[in-house]
């Protein structure tokens, strides 16, 4: 499986500067995150990618179209619960009805009309998440060939590692235990 974390949004761009939450709720690309968007797209188009599975978060749905667009019979799948980690205003998503406006090529209707955290979300839900999520890719017959447009917080708990705007990890679900997962900070 390969892992993605989403481009540079305005959120991280305001936040990097001032260490503060700018108020941005479900933030867009910033330019630099769409670049990073269509550089990950030119290293995955030859991959062999045959799922998508992503967040519905604004941020992680952008950076995954150019992707899409170069592997067009790609199956998609929009999960919320590959989200973030709800820490800040930009961990407030948008109902699935604008969602759907914003990108008609994808499904929404399975979701529900608040699918994100409200507030603070604890730690070991995450893990937990990203657990479940271990789980089930692990016994998925296409998990190889599976991209995950995700999240920092969502790929620290599934991994352990902490991975940078735009940037991809390679992962195998079945090699990592759960148990040596650890939350970094």
């Amino acid at each position: 499986m390969i892992l993605l974390r989403h481009g540079q949004s305005w959120f991280n761009y305001h936040f990097s500067a001032t260490r503060r939450d700018p108020g941005i709720e479900d933030p867009e690309l910033t330019e630099a995150g769409l670049a990073q968007a269509e550089a990950a797209a030119a290293v995955l188009g030859g991959q062999g990618i045959t799922r998508v599975i992503v967040s519905p978060y604004t941020r992680a749905l952008q950076t995954a179209e150019p992707v899409l667009r170069l592997v067009p019979d790609v199956q998609v799948e929009v999960m919320h619960e590959v989200r973030e980690r709800a820490a800040f205003a930009c961990d407030i998503g948008s109902h699935p009805d604008v969602l759907a406006a914003r990108f008609p090529e994808q499904k929404f209707g399975h979701l529900p009309a608040r699918w994100w955290h409200e507030g603070l979300e604890p730690e070991d839900v995450v893990i937990g998440r990203a657990n479940a999520f271990r789980e089930v890719m692990a016994a998925r017959a296409d998990e190889a060939t599976t991209l995950l447009v995700s999240h920092w917080a969502f790929i620290l708990a599934l991994t352990g590692s902490s991975v940078g705007n735009g940037e991809m990890l390679q992962y195998d679900p079945r090699t990592v235990a759960p148990e040596r997962i650890v939350w970094r900070v």
